[in-house]
């Protein structure tokens, strides 16, 4: 087994961070190609979307199942056959017209993104604690918005000159080139490997899944993810065939849209030491606002400037609670290492597929009022949660308080 050398950490440290995105550039560099697509493959633009579906749910699926096995037989190995898959199956898909084959291929990358990016955050668990572990754990969602910066942009370049398929040969490229630098730099990480015991699994996910605050942080996560989905799905066709823009502008337009992510994040980060359930309150609070009054807005206003006041100020609010979220839920159990890692993106990865999915078939959405209440039902329920767990923590914490007293009493 190759461990890791004292001197590739740092090193290796940024490949870590360089691959927690691999599944922000699987998913959204092909945005801007969705409707040629649709035209290529002869398939609707549902049939299109449902790549997109496929993938999460597959990811989803994969992290839940690849946390333990991680655990159990390393992280290095497994890290380096899931990167070349993923390279053969993006080249296979540049290469089919099948939409079929497509969705297998999809769903292949999928489980392979799972197993990179699960591997990849144990890293960090594997190697560092305490104050520093968290300062990284809050870097995490900061790195990952940098894929929606960078993919679509990229990828509208790509549909313009060269076409569909330039998308899947640029990420089959992108991980030959990690999988040599990792052989190169990196190794194993995990000092100790667990038994792989189904009913040590099972009850760690029992008892990490009752815990309220965690669940209810895995439906924020999935619904807070779910908003930027929502508009990664729908945005190419409003701005193509409703406005009858080119494909660049869809690009460039999501990259607008990671750079508000991403600016949600770093003030996420930057107020990391304020009180954690007011904090995301008032980003959800303000999130609602917001929505409600953009979408009063586009009822009689319709253009890419108000399409675009939705995307910055909303998912800025997105950003910030998404970071607080995602690194309140993987500290929350670091104890079970690579199952809690894998549950945590495993479970809001599911959500979401299932809130998009659910909200898709029940809100055509085809103009921006109708985007705008697909937001508001997603950011309704995120509020709706947040208070729910802050009132049950302060009845527990009350509770304790009343208990303490009698015993003090007696």
């Amino acid at each position: 087994m190759k461990y890791i050398k004292e001197t590739n950490k740092g090193i290796g440290t940024i490949l870590a961070f360089l691959l927690i995105p691999i599944t922000g550039f699987a998913l959204d560099i092909y945005i801007p190609s969705l409707p040629a697509m649709s035209s290529k493959l002869g398939a609707t633009p549902a049939a299109v979307q449902l790549s997109i579906s496929i993938f999460l749910a597959a990811y989803g699926i994969g992290q839940l199942l690849v946390g333990s096995f991680l655990d159990s037989y390393g992280r290095f190995i497994p890290n380096i056959i899931a990167l070349a898959v993923f390279s053969a199956a993006s080249f296979t898909i540049a290469n089919t017209g099948s939409i079929q084959t497509i969705y297998v291929m999809r769903a292949i990358q999928g489980v392979m993104s799972a197993v990179v990016v699960v591997s990849k955050r144990a890293y960090f668990f594997d190697l560092f604690s305490g104050e520093k572990l968290k300062h990284y754990t809050s870097l995490f969602s900061v790195i990952w918005s940098s894929a929606p910066i960078v993919a679509p942009f990229a990828g509208g370049y790509l549909q313009t000159h060269f076409g569909w398929q330039s998308n899947f040969y640029f990420l089959g490229c992108f991980a030959l080139v990690f999988l040599i630098l990792e052989l190169i730099f990196s190794g194993e990480t995990i000092a100790v490997k667990a038994p792989f015991r189904l009913s040590v699994i099972s009850n760690a996910y029992r008892s990490m899944l009752s815990t309220w605050d965690f669940t209810a942080g895995l439906l924020v996560l999935g619904l807070t993810y779910g908003v930027l989905m929502i508009y990664n799905m729908s945005s190419p066709f409003l701005i193509e065939k409703l406005m009858h823009y080119p494909a660049t502008v869809t690009g460039n337009c999501s990259m607008i849209s990671g750079l508000a992510l991403l600016a949600g994040n770093l003030l996420s980060k930057a107020l990391i030491s304020r009180p954690f359930f007011k904090k995301i309150l008032a980003a959800a609070v303000i999130q609602l606002i917001l929505s409600g009054c953009l979408m009063l807005l586009t009822l009689k206003i319709h253009n890419l400037y108000t399409l675009m006041a939705y995307v910055v100020l909303v998912h800025s609010a997105a950003g910030f609670l998404f970071n607080g979220m995602l690194s309140y839920c993987l500290t929350r159990f670091s104890h079970y290492g690579g199952m809690a890692n894998g549950l945590t993106g495993g479970g809001f990865i599911i959500s979401t597929s299932a809130f998009s999915f659910v909200l898709v078939k029940l809100i055509n959405i085809n103009n921006q009022t109708w985007l705008g209440a697909a937001y508001s039902v997603f950011i309704i329920i995120v509020l709706i949660l947040i208070l729910r767990t802050k009132w049950l923590g302060r009845a527990i914490s009350t509770n304790i308080k009343e208990q303490e007293v009698v015993l003090a009493t007696e």
